[in-house]
């Protein structure tokens, strides 16, 4: 069974990656969607975690799955993080922490997967990168607390922080020792 792709299509390219609209409060490049049952990539990226997490490869077929791609790892880091936390509240900081915190972007010599995408051609792509995947990263981290979190004793759900040892792509985010 092949993996699951998003079915979004980008309105503009940054690199080979697709800028696609996303419901969210957060400042940055990406389009701002209104609040509404049509998916997002971010709506994807949790929708299809729990079954793409577990493929050791990744056929791209579009710009839009790099987003995926990038997200899935992303939500891996979230939830080594969500799995230590007491509550709500804590999670909220631990994932603002997350998405603030240095990362790497494609063309840096720690972005895990630099075969995968382009490198920004100018430093203000590179920052327009960098604004995206911290636009992407605040709002999934946002977004993943709500469902780890949505539980009757307020503690975090064992059938999302199960996966957070799983390696997409035998892929982190995250150099070894770090985290």
């Amino acid at each position: 069974m092949p993996a699951y792709r998003s079915q979004l299509q980008g309105h503009e390219n940054l690199a080979n990656m697709a800028v696609l609209p996303i419901k969210t409060q957060v400042r940055g490049p990406a389009p701002c969607m209104p609040p509404s049952d049509e998916n997002d990539i971010i709506d994807e990226a949790l929708y299809y975690f729990k079954a793409n997490v577990f493929f050791r490869t990744y056929e791209i077929k579009g710009a839009s799955d790099r987003v995926l791609i990038y997200l899935t790892l992303y939500i891996t880091e979230c939830l080594k993080k969500l799995q230590k936390c007491a509550n709500k509240n804590q999670a909220q900081n631990e994932m603002y922490s997350l998405a603030i915190a240095r990362f790497d972007i494609p063309g840096d010599p720690g972005f895990p997967l630099n075969g995968v995408y382009q490198k920004p051609t100018s430093t203000e792509e590179a920052d327009t990168m960098r604004q995206y995947f911290l636009q992407l990263r605040h709002e999934t981290g946002q977004r993943l607390v709500e469902k780890v979190f949505n539980t009757a004793d307020g503690k975090p759900s064992k059938w999302w922080t199960c996966f957070a040892k799983k390696r997409f792509m035998e892929k982190s985010l995250t150099g070894p020792g770090m985290s």
